[in-house]
Parts: C-alpha cells; sequence; structure tokens
C-alpha cells in the first residue's frame, strides 16, 4: 500500500494566514500520499489528485479524480482505508475547519462530481462506460489542440480500469479499438479526443 507518512518533498509554502488573509499552502511530487488529517480541508491550487480506497484482496478502487480548484480531505469520506494521492505535483491550500463555511460551493461541487462519476461507473457495456469516463477526464483536465482535445493528464490503463470496475487488458482492448476507429489518438502517453467540441459539450451539459 502506498505510505501515508510524508516525505521529505513535501514542504509548506506559507504559513501567514492570519497577515493578509492568506492561507497556508504546501506541496507534494507525483505519487506522494497526502498525510491523514481529520481536521483540514484542502483546495487544489495547481495539479491533480485522485481519492482512493482498496478492497480485502489489495485491488485499488478510485473514487475520484480532483483538479484545480476542488476541495478535497479526509473528513469528507467515511470510508475506510482511504487515500488521496498525488497523480502530478500539486500545491493545496489548507483550509482550517472555521472557514469551512466559506466553501459551500465548493463542498457542493464535489458532491456533484462524485456523482457524475458513480453514473459513469454503472454505464453499460464497458465501452460506453470508458467512452463517458474519457469525455469527463476531458471536461476536467482537457485543453484543445489541433486535432482534438487533449487529456492534460498520464492516467494508465490500469488507473482507468480500477476507475470503471473492470481489468487492462480490457481497458487495453477498448482504447485500441477507438483507435481504429479514429476516435481516440495518442500523444505522449497522453489522449486526445477527436470528437467535435459541440458533442463533447453536449455530453458535459447531460451530466450536469
Amino acid at each position: 500500500m502506498y505510505s501515508t507518512t510524508p516525505t521529505s518533498n513535501s514542504s509548506v509554502l506559507s504559513n501567514n494566514s492570519a497577515l493578509g488573509g492568506q492561507l497556508p499552502q504546501q506541496i507534494f511530487t507525483r505519487r506522494e500520499v497526502i498525510p491523514f488529517q481529520n481536521d483540514v480541508l484542502w483546495r487544489i491550487e495547481h495539479g491533480a489528485v485522485r481519492t482512493l480506497t482498496w478492497s480485502e484482496d489489495g485491488t485499488f478502487i478510485t473514487l475520484g479524480y480532483w483538479g484545480l480548484g476542488d476541495l478535497i480531505g479526509y473528513p469528507l469520506s467515511r470510508v475506510k482505508p482511504y487515500q488521496i494521492e498525488c497523480l502530478t505535483g500539486v500545491e493545496i491550500s489548507i483550509v482550517p475547519p472555521h472557514l469551512w463555511h466559506q466553501y459551500i460551493n465548493g463542498l457542493l461541487s464535489h458532491i456533484q462530481q462524485a456523482e457524475n462519476l458513480l453514473s459513469i461507473v454503472h454505464r453499460k457495456p464497458i465501452s460506453l462506460r470508458l467512452w463517458q469516463f474519457l469525455v469527463w477526464l476531458s471536461e476536467k483536465f482537457g485543453r484543445d489542440v489541433e486535432k482534438g482535445k487533449l487529456i492534460d493528464l498520464n492516467v494508465t490503463h490500469q488507473d482507468i480500469a480500477e476507475v470503471l470496475n473492470t481489468t487492462r487488458v480490457t481497458v487495453t482492448r477498448l482504447l485500441q479499438q477507438l483507435e481504429e476507429e479514429g476516435t481516440v489518438l495518442r500523444h505522449k502517453r497522453r489522449i486526445i479526443l477527436r470528437l467535435p467540441n459541440k458533442i463533447i459539450q453536449n455530453y458535459s451539459s447531460a451530466l450536469n
């Protein structure tokens, strides 16, 4: 399992919440686990994380993907075990309990995004589930490029399988099919969706 002990790469950027009204900030490296704290929330200022648990046999289950502006934290879940893993280098602001009421919109967004992802995970067949997850990622972490919409996040086939409750082999096979159809391209270990933006926007609106 991932260690829950912060490594020496973690560092506090600032701690001047009493002076100037800024929240204290902290940085983490890719694949580092944000240490357990049950009395704070974090707001992501840069980077991406995933929340996850695992079954008795050690199978990882991804609970969510979170990026810029999202609120994360151990108080938001009662799932045990529960971890927050950095998918990139991450910068976060620390939000203490007495300020949580100022972040109601962020808490509502957290709930809405979790429900959107949950609805995708239960779609059938698995090919539709994969495609809708890719569109969801493109809306959250994507940027427009010449050939389509680039998912600017390095997720492995195993990472995707852990979200969609399937196997890495199945994800690999279905991604190959999408490539053959021309709806997906690969670019430096990242995925580009080649559907027109209007179709992607319509799908995003349907989820909201």
